[in-house]
C-alpha cells in the first residue's frame, strides 16, 4: 500500500469515527435538552397562568430568591430567566395546543413521602412524561425544536414574528449546530429574507440530487462583511479586501455560513511549471468539497469564469482526495448583472456561482446602528 493510499484510508477512518462520536454526543445532548426545554416551557406556563392578577408586584424576584434558599447553587432560575420562560411559553402556546408537543411536567407541591424519597429518584422518575403530536409542526420540525437550546429559542423569539421564520432559524441552528453568536449574527443579517442562493450552474454540473440541494443551501446571493470598511472606493482593490478577510478569517467564515474550514489564501498551484494562485481556498464538510473563492473588487466580468473553471480543474486533478466531491468555485464581487452571469455560466463544465458582498459602511441603517452600539459597549468595558 502506498503512503498516499494509506493516508487516505486513515483520514477516512478518522472522519467516520469522529462522525460517530459526534452523532452519539448529539443524541445524548438532544435528550437532555428536550427535558430542559420542556421544564422551561411548563414553568413559563405556570408563571403565565398565575401572574395574571394573582401575584403582586415583584413576585418573580421573591420566588427566585426563595428558590435559591431552598436549592443552594441553583442556576438558570433567576427573575430574568423566569421572565424569559414566560415569554417562551406565551409565544409557543398556540402552536403546542393542549400542551401535547412537549413532555408534561406536573408543577405542584411535593407530598411528605415524595420529599422523603426525592434523593432516591432519577430526573426522569421525577417527571410525568407523555409525548403527543401538535397541530402545527411536522415530526421533523418538532425534533429540530427540541434539539435547540433555550437560549437560542429566546434569541429567535426576540428577533422574529412569523412561525415560518422562527422554524427556519430553528432548523438551521439544529442542523448546523449554530452557536448563540452565530445565530445572533444571522438574525442581524436577516438571513431568512435573503435565502436566495447565488446565481449558479449547479443544476447542470452537479449530478447527484442531494449534493445539488446541499450546494444550493451552502451559498448565498450576497454576503455582509461587517469587518470591512471601504471609505475611499478609489483606493481599494482585491488585495486589500483579501488582507481584511484573512485578518478577520473567523468573522468571514461566520459570514459564509457553517461547515467551512479555511485552507489558505493565495493557494499555490503549479501547472506546466507555471505558478497560479487561488485567492481563498476552503473546504466544506457537509459538501465534502474544496471551495475556491476568487475575489473581485469591481463588478462581475464574463472572463472571470474561464479562469475559475481552470482552477477547479486543477484542484480536482491535483488536490482533491479520492473520497471527496468535485470542487466548487465562487466569484465574489461588488456587483453583477443577472443576464451577464447567466450567459457566462451557461456552457461551463465545473460547478460555480457568482455572489456579491457589502462592506460595513454599506450595510442597512439598522444593522450599522447595531454595530456602532456594540463598539461603544466595547469602549465602555
Amino acid at each position: 500500500m502506498s503512503l498516499q493510499s494509506a493516508f487516505s484510508n486513515y483520514t477516512e477512518a478518522v472522519r467516520a469515527i469522529k462522525d460517530a462520536i459526534l452523532q452519539s454526543r448529539y443524541r445524548a445532548a438532544r435528550s437532555i435538552n428536550r427535558e430542559a426545554l420542556s421544564l422551561d416551557y411548563y414553568i413559563g406556563k405556570y408563571i403565565s397562568e398565575h401572574s395574571r392578577g394573582q401575584w403582586g408586584t415583584g413576585a418573580l424576584a421573591i420566588i427566585a430568591k426563595q428558590l435559591q434558599q431552598e436549592l443552594p447553587g441553583l442556576r438558570g432560575f433567576s427573575e430574568g430567566n423566569m421572565r424569559k420562560m414566560r415569554i417562551f411559553y406565551d409565544e409557543w402556546k398556540n402552536v403546542f395546543e393542549d400542551n401535547r408537543a412537549l413532555p408534561t411536567h406536573e408543577i405542584r407541591p411535593l407530598t411528605t413521602d415524595e420529599s422523603r424519597n426525592l434523593q432516591l429518584l432519577t430526573d426522569n422518575e421525577q417527571l410525568k412524561i407523555r409525548t403527543l403530536s401538535t397541530h402545527e409542526l411536522t415530526e421533523e420540525q418538532l425534533q429540530h425544536f427540541l434539539s435547540v437550546p433555550f437560549t437560542h429559542h429566546y434569541e429567535i423569539i426576540k428577533k422574529t414574528t412569523s412561525l415560518q421564520e422562527r422554524l427556519y432559524y430553528i432548523e438551521r441552528a439544529a442542523k448546523e449546530f449554530w452557536s448563540v453568536e452565530k445565530l445572533q449574527y444571522n438574525l442581524r443579517e436577516n438571513l431568512y429574507h435573503k435565502q436566495a442562493s447565488m446565481p449558479n450552474n449547479f443544476a447542470r454540473t452537479i449530478t447527484q440530487e442531494e449534493q445539488q440541494r446541499r450546494a444550493l443551501q451552502a451559498f448565498r446571493n450576497e454576503y455582509l462583511l461587517d469587518f470591512l470598511t471601504i471609505d475611499d472606493p478609489d483606493a481599494y482593490d482585491e488585495k486589500r479586501v483579501e488582507d481584511a478577510i484573512v485578518h478577520n478569517i473567523r468573522k468571514f467564515i461566520m459570514a459564509l455560513g457553517g461547515e467551512f474550514s479555511f485552507m489558505g489564501n493565495q493557494y499555490r498551484l503549479v501547472v506546466d511549471e507555471k505558478e497560479y494562485f487561488i485567492d481563498l481556498l476552503f473546504y466544506h464538510r457537509r459538501l465534502q468539497s474544496l471551495v475556491a473563492i476568487e475575489l473581485k473588487y469591481g463588478d462581475f466580468k464574463p472572463e472571470y469564469v474561464g479562469k475559475l473553471n481552470f482552477y477547479l480543474s486543477a484542484l480536482d486533478d491535483m488536490v482533491r482526495l479520492p473520497n471527496e466531491n468535485p470542487s466548487i468555485g465562487v466569484i465574489l464581487c461588488r456587483g453583477k448583472s443577472k443576464k451577464t452571469v447567466e450567459y457566462a455560466l451557461r456552457d461551463t463544465t465545473k460547478p460555480m456561482g457568482v455572489a456579491t458582498y457589502k462592506a460595513a459602511n454599506e450595510l442597512p441603517a439598522e444593522y450599522s446602528q447595531a454595530l456602532q452600539a456594540i463598539e461603544h459597549l466595547k469602549e465602555l468595558i
